[in-house]
């Protein structure tokens, strides 16, 4: 698809231009004289790639096939317009990419074409430093103003660096390109030659939702923090993190690419930059791929600065930003947390890009989130995105240290921090749940996990994620409620471990003082159709810990359940058990549950309070030292 700044044909003055400056207008055929054999050749990025300029350059390599042989075509992004990659200019064309789309996959993957892997931030040294010399540029840019200035548009990436390395310029002057703002302007003096053309711009229209989508846009949009700055990808699932962020606040935009879900968060004013910690006030972008009417927005707007790959992408500007959020996406994940985004089984489906350098640049930033996405399964729901390790071919895009986050349509995994064996369960619990019990099994074989690791398989062991809630206690503590999952053993032990011996005897009615992983388990796998396990988190400086459990577990005889809970000693009269005891008492109830059974001991009194102030009808008979309570609702 096509757009621009109008849809109607502009006049185009050439005599006028070519009176103010002589020289630079010539027939194209005689602008493409410069190209030499074995010249390298830039093209314009993605929906700034200069169609008519391209068309014509094939065009005359068709009349003159001998004007040169081996021209080196070197882009990042192309939307579909290659007429270099043509049988029958193959003689005159190599293409070599920094970046593998759609368009040109099947040409490098079979040999006919080939792919730099590099990441973004690192093309314009390799310009500048002579090591990928380019001799011509073929550039898309506006209309000169007034001053004789021209604006590369909705380009700036590595087209900035690449004009100003080139030896000849050719330039494509589009009045449909608007005035963008930053590392954007040239001056006429700065390019050899000019063709004035209009046509419209390329466009990349946002990709419709879907189901999968829209559940992993949801749980995205709960990381990303008011104030926080972004940077999210391309396609169908960041195009839906991007519509799930209209209710935050005051975000900033530091990216590579401008989207139109960006624009129009700017737009209703949820992007205004405010709260960024270096360019301040303004979207930071180094180029856009998005619709005609996001082109028009962008036209001479001093809020968008459009900068070179070597701003935009560079880890140590990147780490500068206060709660800078990097949003990407991966084909597939290892359970130790290496991703691929570029290759599968040896082919190149896309490239290195720029996500690493947003990724590792969100990790060394305050407070700075890197967040990876991914749906659960590919073709059809036939193989699994979450594999034991990545495929022989594969490319690790990402390594184990640089995600802190990954999400799938089952949830969000958090790998920062956590050893080998945390992420593997916390990567299993977001996977299909067609391959979690596979997925054990292989991580038990390559003794990623605990080699007795229980798992509780189909509807029953699926988490209950509607069942999670938030309270705040009588004294202010702000509590997350939630069931137990599958990972949360290392929470649970880190919580067992705290209670003191006092508070663990009243608890168990025993006096042990180990809770190894074989207990554990009796916590964290559970049929969740006849027992409940909540846990009550709290959050500091985004570590979580566990301050209370309550649990019970359905006696189908009476139509009743065995209650149980506990508070960490420093959290107790606090409200966290009166909390937990009302909401376990909501769930039973909504189960359809008749009342709890307990055993208590004599000597605990504060827990005998909490049950009498929860308005049960209460039938209490003593034991050796323990009352045994049936509690009514």
């Amino acid at each position: 698809m096509s757009g621009g700044k109008s849809a109607d044909q502009p006049t185009v003055n050439q005599s006028e231009l070519e009176a103010t400056y002589p020289g630079k207008f010539l027939p194209s055929d005689q602008a493409f004289t410069s190209i030499h054999r074995g010249d390298r050749i830039f093209i314009g990025t993605g929906c700034g790639y200069p169609q008519h300029l391209v068309n014509q350059l094939v065009a005359y390599t068709q009349a003159h096939p001998k004007a040169f042989f081996d021209a080196e075509v070197l882009h990042i992004w192309t939307l579909g317009v290659n007429p270099y990659l043509q049988d029958d200019v193959r003689r005159n064309f190599r293409l070599n990419s920094f970046f593998v789309s759609g368009p040109t996959r099947d040409s490098v993957n079979q040999g006919a074409a080939d792919y730099t892997s590099i990441f973004l931030s690192q093309v314009p040294n390799l310009l500048t430093r002579g090591v990928i010399p380019i001799d011509v540029a073929l550039v898309q840019t506006s209309m000169p103003d007034e001053h004789g200035y021209i604006s590369l548009g909705i380009s700036v990436d590595i087209v900035r660096t690449a004009v100003d390395c080139a030896r000849t310029v050719i330039c494509q002057l589009n009045p449909a390109m608007p005035r963008t703002h930053g590392d954007s302007f040239l001056h006429m003096t700065d390019i050899n030659y000019a063709i004035a053309f209009h046509e419209p711009l390329l466009e990349f229209p946002s990709k419709s939702s879907d189901e999968i989508a829209d559940r992993i846009g949801t749980y995205v949009a709960s990381l990303v923090e008011d104030g926080a700055t972004i940077q999210v990808g391309y396609g169908r699932i960041p195009d839906a993190i991007v519509a799930r962020l209209k209710n935050k606040k005051h975000l900033g935009v530091h990216t590579e690419l401008l989207s139109d879900g960006i624009v129009s968060l700017m737009r209703a004013g949820v992007v205004d930059n405010t709260k960024k910690s270096i360019d301040r006030n303004k979207t930071v972008a180094a180029f856009c791929m998005g619709s005609r009417d996001t082109y028009e927005y962008l036209d001479d707007n001093p809020a968008v600065s459009f900068r070179a790959v070597d701003y935009t992408n560079s880890a140590a500007v990147i780490s500068q930003i206060e709660k800078m959020t990097a949003i990407n996406s991966a084909l597939e994940i290892d359970l130790t947390g290496q991703a691929t985004a570029e290759s599968l089984d040896g082919a190149i489906y896309s490239g290195v890009g720029g996500q690493p350098d947003f990724m590792r640049g969100a990790v060394l930033a305050p407070e700075g989130k890197s967040v990876l996405v991914l749906p659960s399964t590919a073709k059809n729901d036939t193989v699994s995105r979450i594999v034991p390790f990545l495929g022989e071919g594969a490319g690790v895009t990402l390594t184990r240290s640089d995600v802190h986050y990954v999400v799938t349509e089952y949830g969000i995994a958090y790998l920062h921090g956590k050893n080998l064996r945390e992420r593997a369960m916390e990567l299993i619990r977001v996977a299909h749940p067609n391959f979690r019990a596979q997925l054990l099994r292989d991580a038990k074989a390559r003794h990623l996990i605990y080699a007795d690791q229980a798992f509780m398989p189909g509807k029953r062991g699926e988490y209950p994620e509607h069942l999670e809630t938030y309270r705040t206690t009588k004294m202010g503590l702000e509590l997350q409620l939630r069931p137990v999952r599958i990972s949360d053993e290392p929470l649970l032990k880190d919580f067992f471990y705290a209670l003191s011996d006092r508070s663990v005897y009243q608890r168990f009615i025993s006096a042990r003082k180990d809770m190894p992983h074989e207990r554990l388990q009796e916590f964290v796998i559970i049929d969740y159709s006849s027992e409940i396990v909540i846990l009550a988190i709290m959050e500091t400086d985004g570590i979580q810990s566990v301050v209370g459990v309550a649990q019970y577990g359905i006696e189908p005889d009476s139509h009743t359940a065995e209650v149980a809970l506990v508070v960490r000693d420093d959290y107790q009269n606090q409200g966290i058990g009166t909390a937990l005891l009302a909401y376990v008492t909501l769930l039973a109830k909504r189960e359809g549950l008749l009342g709890f059974r307990a055993e208590v001991l004599v000597e605990n009194q504060g827990m005998m309070h909490l049950f009498e102030a929860a308005g049960f009808s209460i039938d209490k008979k003593r034991g050796a030292g323990v009352y045994e309570l049936r509690m009514l609702f």
